[in-house]
């Protein structure tokens, strides 16, 4: 990562720069590319179903939509 004040490269470990947070974010849309079914996905990660807060979790990238025109042709 930069450091603020020098602009310089500064080497952190992972545990004092990533939170649960981010992993628990990457865990979920990591997994989503996989199974792509947001109730099941929701579900595993405590989400209530149609919940807005897991929508923020999710991308749909180019690959997933090629995934599925390649899957329906």
């Amino acid at each position: 990562m930069l450091d603020p004040l020098t602009n310089e490269e500064v080497k952190k470990p992972l545990h004092e720069v990533a939170s649960s947070h981010m992993a628990r974010r990457t865990f979920i849309g990591n997994i989503y590319k996989k199974v792509k079914d947001p109730n099941l996905i929701g579900a595993l990660s405590g989400h209530k179903e149609g919940s807005k807060a897991f929508s923020r979790y999710r991308k749909i990238d180019d690959e997933m939509k090629k995934e599925l025109v390649d899957l329906l042709g």
